[in-house]
């Protein structure tokens, strides 16, 4: 990380924020959450930051020890990046700031979520209490990328799928659809084209994931 600006400080926040303090950072690493990725899409996924500055980021992330590249074998034989050990260590952060995250007030956006910000999503907002009794597995697709979502037993879990998996009910939609159906509530219409697979699992399967949070209000005692 040379010729950056480092804090000089010994506290393990300081030196946490050295490694992963700059804008965008935590973003890459939230983009790789879910498995490696290509640099071209990981540029999709953050479509407001400039390639420069990702491949500076990236670059960044490499030399702390917090994301690695690698080269898949045949047929692909493509170049991705994907996050080292000491990188996974930061999903529990991750999911941290993202509950923190949804204290505060949702304005207008301009673009919309990423598709792997759409999964962390589920996971932070996931209510075992309204999955309880259910056992379902669901297939999410938006154009190239395919998630498989699992509740068990009062548990979710969420995995990137290179190929198709058999499922109770699969969703082949946009995270903007996606979204309105978990977070604004819009019902699920009757035989929606997006969904093949049983629409009553569906339907529980939406059901389980709680809207953003209200701002707890300023504290005007003082």
């Amino acid at each position: 990380m040379t010729g950056r600006r480092r804090y000089d400080d010994p506290c393990g926040i300081a030196r946490a924020l050295d490694a992963v303090g700059e804008r965008w950072a935590l973003l890459v690493v939230r983009e790789l959450l879910f498995g490696p990725k290509r640099f071209a899409a990981l540029s999709r996924g953050l479509p407001g930051m400039s390639q420069n500055v990702l491949s500076q980021r990236l670059r960044d992330l490499e030399e702390g020890g917090i994301v690695h590249r690698r080269t898949l074998g045949p047929p692909a034989s493509t170049r991705v990046y994907e996050l080292t050990p000491r990188g996974r260590e930061l999903e529990p952060v991750l999911l941290a700031l993202a509950e923190w995250g949804r204290k505060s007030p949702l304005g207008a956006h301009d673009t919309e979520m990423s598709v792997d910000a759409m999964m962390l999503a589920l996971r932070t907002t996931f209510d075992p209490t309204a999955a309880h009794g259910l056992d379902v597995r669901v297939a999410l697709r938006f154009d190239d990328d395919l998630f498989v979502a699992e509740i068990r037993s009062g548990h979710l879990h969420i995995a990137r799928a290179d190929e198709p998996v058999r499922a109770d009910a699969t969703f082949d939609t946009d995270v903007a659809t996606l979204r309105s159906l978990v977070f604004g509530r819009s019902s699920l219409p009757a035989n929606p084209p997006f969904l093949q697979g049983a629409p009553d699992l569906a339907a529980r399967f939406l059901a389980c994931f709680s809207g953003p949070q209200p701002a707890a209000p300023a504290d005007t005692s003082h």
